[in-house]
């Protein structure tokens, strides 16, 4: 029987990634800040669900998660590193408190997450680390840039994480969403505080922030379907490094591929040129 951890259980994929791997029959420790959120998950299936306060900026929280985990269930089988928070405003217009709140949920909870299961896994020789990004981890867009850059630094720890682990037995999946129907665009996210706005990014970051707040609750992605997806991913026999979640996502990030791609090839000449001139 698998055991998962999840982080960021009250809402949105944590919660439907909980519900759907109890339903399969295997044992989860669902956590969420205020644990009273998760009652109802824990008491569908109280022999297999551990519910936990868990506040992934607080390290003894951590640390007390993951141990009451190997207390009860023997160990994590597989970490997903869902819990984060979104924040909508032009890159000038950000406040350095949102800029650091996000950084702390975000990256480095999720970091502090994995170091305190890693040692579990090293020593079992397997077990799996979901690593929540998302397509704006792949790609930028106005209005969230610093959250971009948070998941942009998932990717890229994910990926000397997986170099570093992958010969030890244990396996890392970047989760890339696009929009689906979640609570980021709604409570998850704070934004730039009203008379805070630059007029100069009315047309882009200004237009960018309305237009992800109109659009919650209308987002093409299903979050049922993208934990089916998850499990799917994470039971296979060769799983996949990144996992895009949604059309946008799989379309946007082609097209990011395909922009590389021709702005590479059309430089390609003076990037060559940087080097020393070969020696005959």
């Amino acid at each position: 029987m698998t055991t998962w951890l999840i982080t960021g259980c009250s809402t949105g994929f944590g919660r439907q990634l909980a519900a759907t791997v109890l339903a399969r029959g295997d044992q989860a420790v669902v956590t969420a800040r205020r644990p009273e959120q998760v009652e109802d998950l824990v008491a569908a299936a109280p022999d297999r669900a551990l519910g936990l306060a868990l506040d992934v900026t607080d390290p003894a929280r951590i640390q007390a998660a993951v141990a009451a985990a190997e207390d009860r269930f023997g160990g994590v089988d597989v970490l997903v590193n869902n819990a984060g928070i979104g924040y909508f405003a032009a890159v000038e217009e950000s406040t350095d408190e949102e800029i650091r709140r996000m950084f702390e949920v975000n990256v480095f909870g999720l970091s502090a997450m994995v170091r305190a299961v890693l040692p579990g896994m090293r020593a079992r020789r397997g077990g799996t680390i979901v690593n929540f990004s998302s397509i704006g981890g792949l790609r930028s867009f106005p209005a969230v840039g610093y959250y971009n850059a948070t998941k942009f630094a998932v990717e890229g720890l994910s990926e000397a994480l997986w170099q570093e682990v992958e010969p030890l037995g244990i396996r890392v999946l970047l989760a890339e969403p696009g929009p689906f129907r979640t609570d980021w665009a709604g409570r998850s996210a704070n934004e730039t505080l009203p008379g805070h706005e630059i007029a100069d990014y009315a047309a882009t970051a200004g237009a960018a922030r309305a237009s992800f707040r109109e659009n919650t609750g209308r987002e093409p992605g299903d979050p049922a379907r993208a934990a089916e997806a998850i499990v799917t991913a994470v039971t296979a026999d060769n799983p996949p490094h990144r996992l895009l979640l949604g059309s946008p996502a799989y379309d946007m990030a082609l097209e990011k591929l395909d922009e590389l791609r021709a702005e590479f090839t059309a430089w390609e000449d003076l990037a060559r040129g940087a080097d020393f001139p070969a020696q005959h």
